[in-house]
């Protein structure tokens, strides 16, 4: 994680600037600053978060975990998240904001922006990897300075094989060897920070699902095509 990054994460004084309503669970831009230096935030408590029968409470490990997935794999598709007890409503994720043009998604990249090709089917990879159950449309951003970033992973990790995503134009395609090699350490161990975020059964899905990824070689395909999310965006 970038320095600057990290120290505002980390250390930044953190003000709660606003509610983000597009969430189910209560989402917040917030504030960070330290010393001379601020950017925003994006808060998720845990006190705000809706039960869910299927995930225990603390999604914000999960928001935490993806980002250390992410940066295990070098992919930088998670934008810099911690974890803060000290935040204002209580324990939480805080994810560094991304700013870019609000009327981008991911299919209006796909249909406009056939460069972002490559970064939208790592992405594909990234969330059977990831197992996440939520990858709307809305949760692909391009960043002001072109990079394409993926959001809200709070639902992911499940034990239960639970993928919903939008993404499926790459199902079927080759995985490219580079990817390939950068999940096969994934298939014996998975790193330590990231496998305390989850549980056992959890740590050695994720383990089958890089090990059946590096047997069939291609991305995912939705042979029931229910494996959407909803709404799509």
């Amino acid at each position: 994680m970038p320095e600057r990054e990290l120290t505002l994460l980390t250390e930044g004084r953190v003000e709660l600037l606003g509610r983000i309503m597009s969430g189910s669970n209560a989402t917040f831009l917030a504030e960070l600053s330290c010393g001379d230096d601020s950017a925003w935030a994006v808060y998720k408590p845990v006190a705000g978060e809706r039960p869910l029968a299927d995930f225990d409470a603390g999604l914000h490990r999960r928001e935490r975990a993806a980002y250390l997935l992410s940066e295990a794999l070098g992919w930088g598709i998670v934008p810099p998240t911690v974890v803060r007890a000290d935040a204002p409503l209580g324990v939480g994720s805080l994810q560094w904001f991304i700013e870019g043009d609000l009327g981008e998604h991911y299919f209006t990249l796909y249909e406009d922006s056939p460069e972002t090709h490559g970064a939208l089917a790592r992405i594909a990879l990234f969330d059977y990897v990831a197992n996440n159950t939520d990858r709307k449309s809305g949760h692909v951003l391009r960043g002001a300075d072109g990079h394409i970033w993926g959001i809200d992973h709070g639902l992911c990790f499940s034990a239960a094989f639970k993928l919903r995503t939008v993404i499926w134009d790459f199902a079927g395609d080759p995985i490219p060897e580079a990817l390939l090699d950068d999940i096969s350490p994934l298939a014996t161990q998975v790193p330590a920070d990231l496998a305390e975020l989850l549980n056992d059964a959890e740590v050695a899905a994720l383990q089958r699902r890089v090990q059946r990824m590096l047997q069939e070689r291609v991305l995912p395909v939705d042979r029931t095509g229910m494996r959407y999310p909803w709404p799509l965006v």
